[in-house]
């Protein structure tokens, strides 16, 4: 694809040129469009563009926004959308740094896996000239299926992001998502083969690397995660990489302990904090201080009858002793819905010392399925908390997760959802 496309957002093809506490209310009906619409039993174009934050939601049919004003009020959120319909959006984010560029990772009919761009909030897209792959020849005969994450760089290096794929390579674009090459100290390092999965893949869906994550100290500090794999750590910008797994079980493996071969399925930095790295993991939750090496489990202190099994986990924004989870059923048959058909997020407040139930305004009864990129919080007070279900559900809080109201259902299967504060509305 040498060839950059200009993409209609509305049909997705190529073209020649928080809420507030309360009882639950039934959610609104979905408009269509590129323009905001009043989230109402009757479409209609909104008064004005919303003022606070807005969700970027990717399912497996497309791209929706979903915009609230500063108070989150139940009745003030807008919709736009679908944009790129048809296309399976595995994530998409606007780049905090520049709070205008849009990117989103795509599998599409006719493209294949990509990433297309936007600058006027998905008004217009243009995809990516050279998309991530690996290297032509690649010795092991390696090709991108899908890109699965994407994440801003360094703030100090304006233009750069990563991208991770399945199967498990890490890629670097320096020009804001238009052209991306192999991280060649991850995709050549002479323990891929046996860190990755490769070329036999346990994971359901497939290998994937994920959860990358840059040091806002240090721009040449990564850490990446690999379903499965474990997590691994870089100091030198990527050139070589180990694994960071002291600590963390494996109960699928021979060993329960083992150096590689664990399955993060979520890991985050606190970015005041960077010492303070949080992982939900398929073994359980857990928490790690540097410069320690070594992960402790903090989901030991979840209910029994819950556990501590699920795929996303969010921190606040500015407090590193507060993360949300959304537990699922982690029994033998590992059907990844909320145990005992109860959906509840779980709040601590004292680094994992602790958890608390949120369940008010979420049914009594759901058998809720949360993808690991599917949680998101704001950076408002009190924070907003947001996710997004499998079965096309996007649910809100607007008080730090002690209420939920539904504010968007029947989309499509959603992948991804993580919150913006775009200049362009």
């Amino acid at each position: 694809m040498s060839d950059a496309r200009s993409i209609d957002s509305h049909s997705g093809t190529a073209s020649p040129g928080a809420v507030a506490s309360g009882a639950m209310t039934a959610p609104a009906t979905m408009p269509t469009g590129e323009d905001w619409q009043v989230l109402t039993d009757s479409d209609g174009a909104a008064p004005s563009p919303p003022d606070g934050p807005v969700l970027v939601v990717g399912t497996r049919k497309g791209l929706w926004l979903l915009g609230a004003d500063t108070d989150r009020s139940a009745d003030g959120w807008r919709v736009r959308g679908p944009l790129l319909l048809g296309n399976i959006i595995q994530h998409a984010l606007v780049d905090p740094r520049d709070r205008t560029t849009l990117l989103v990772a795509a599998s599409t009919g006719h493209l294949g896996p990509t990433v297309f761009r936007s600058t006027d909030l998905g008004r217009s897209f243009t995809e990516a000239s050279r998309p991530p792959a690996f290297t032509t020849g690649d010795r092991l005969e390696r090709s991108v299926r899908s890109v699965f994450w994407l994440t801003p760089g360094h703030a100090d290096e304006p233009g750069t992001w990563y991208a991770g794929a399945s199967p498990q390579g890490l890629f670097r674009s320096e020009d804001d998502g238009d052209t991306w090459t192999p991280v060649d100290g991850w995709t050549d390092h002479p323990m891929w083969e046996t860190w990755c999965e490769w070329p036999e893949e346990n994971t359901p869906d497939g290998s994937m690397l994920h959860s990358v994550l840059v040091d806002p100290r240090d721009p040449r500090h990564l850490y990446l995660g690999l379903s499965s794999g474990g997590v691994f750590e870089s100091t030198d910008g990527g050139a070589d990489w180990a694994p960071l797994n002291q600590g963390c079980l494996a109960l699928f493996a021979p060993v329960p302990d083992p150096e590689y071969g664990h399955d993060p399925h979520c890991v985050r930095l606190h970015p005041l904090a960077p010492d303070r790295l949080y992982q939900q993991n398929h073994c359980g939750i857990y928490r790690m201080d540097r410069p320690e090496g070594r992960w402790h489990r903090v989901g030991d202190n979840m209910p029994d009858d819950v556990g501590d099994i699920g795929f996303p986990v969010e921190l606040h924004p500015r407090d590193p002793d507060t993360a949300w989870v959304f537990p699922m059923d982690g029994t033998d048959v590992w059907p990844r819905t909320s145990p005992g058909g109860r959906p509840a997020v779980y709040r601590t407040s004292d680094a994992g010392e602790s958890w608390t139930r949120l369940d008010l305004g979420l049914p009594a009864r759901g058998w809720f399925t949360v993808k690991r990129q599917a949680m998101a919080v704001d950076s408002l007070d009190p924070v907003g908390v947001y996710f997004g279900t499998t079965s096309g559900e996007i649910w809100a809080s607007g008080d730090d997760g002690t209420s939920w109201a539904p504010v968007l259902a029947h989309l499509p299967e959603v992948y991804s959802l993580e919150v913006a504060d775009p200049i362009e509305r």
